[in-house]
């Protein structure tokens, strides 16, 4: 494959960033945020933008052979105490990057959005033809970015593709963050020798993915264009895993005592979620690669 020009937003976050250190291998990357990129290797090639604000984005955007757009307030809870910043982030921000892409001819786009736009599962594994029924207003908004991402689709005629991962976990996922995944806080804790706060009963289930697959799919619609453009993937392992067992597999890696406390249920959580990821096997050819014990075991260092 040729060098590609290409966008990713949201290049000072965690699958942003990632993203962007990826193709930099082998393509000219240009990375879009409204925070100062803490990645040093990126810093160059980042530039200080906002997208939901800035309305002339053609300096950014002309020509470029794929947008991939991950910029957008990503935590359910700060959108139950702010849904107006949320919508701002998340449905502003992705209709400004899509009539912008529009305007300066971006050849293709890639909507990162989230398994939130599905709310309560009906069945599980849960399908790209999963009846979508958000229970936050995050997710909301991440389906309100989709919905303007089929209409651009057509009746603008861009090429567009919506990716919808599930639990992305990471090294960059920041521990500090009132709003990080289970996943982190767990390592976390578990590295301090802390308590591992389990919400609820602990049996609700969740499909964790590492970074590296979500790489890997981005990588693979890039790739397999002429059969990717105009589909919607799930992006996840495919495998659920219950926060009990995740817990007692974190302890045990880390090689601690730290007791499994549970506390009270965080009110509205759904109680299962698993990806079916059949579509993106069939015509991607995706496999994850990264299972759970392994990528725990690197976060544990």
């Amino acid at each position: 494959m040729s060098a590609l020009r290409i966008v990713v937003t949201g290049t000072s976050g965690q699958v942003g960033s990632y993203l962007m250190e990826h193709f930099m291998r082998k393509h000219e990357v240009l990375g879009l945020d409204n925070r100062p990129c803490p990645y040093p290797e990126l810093k160059e090639n980042t530039r200080l933008v906002d997208i939901a604000l800035e309305r002339d984005l053609g300096s950014y955007l002309k020509d470029a052979d794929w947008v991939i757009h991950c910029a957008a307030q990503v935590s359910v809870e700060r959108s139950m105490k702010d849904p107006m910043f949320d919508a701002t982030n998340n449905v502003i921000g992705t209709l400004n990057m899509l009539w912008n892409s529009f305007l300066h001819e971006a050849r293709n786009f890639i909507y990162i959005s989230s398994a939130a736009v599905f709310g309560n599962p009906q069945r599980i594994p849960i399908d790209e033809g999963h009846p979508t029924l958000p229970m936050s207003p995050y997710g909301a908004s991440k389906l309100c970015g989709e919905k303007y991402v089929q209409a651009f689709a057509a009746g603008y005629g861009l090429s567009t593709v919506i990716i919808r991962p599930f639990n992305i976990y990471s090294k960059r996922a920041d521990p500090d963050s009132p709003y990080s995944g289970v996943i982190t806080k767990f390592v976390s804790w578990a590295k301090q020798g802390k308590p591992l706060l389990v919400e609820g009963d602990g049996e609700q289930t969740r499909d964790f993915v590492h970074i590296s697959d979500v790489l890997q799919m981005v990588d693979l619609v890039i790739r397999k264009a002429n059969v990717s453009i105009g589909k919607t993937f799930n992006c996840g392992s495919g495998k659920a895993c219950s926060i009990n067992a995740l817990a007692e597999t974190v302890r045990s890696l880390a090689g601690n005592r730290s007791e499994i406390k549970h506390v009270a249920p965080r009110p509205g959580d759904i109680r299962h979620s698993c990806a079916d990821i059949a579509l993106a096997r069939e015509i991607l050819e995706y496999e994850p690669r990264k299972e759970l014990r392994e990528g725990l075991m690197e976060l544990l260092g």
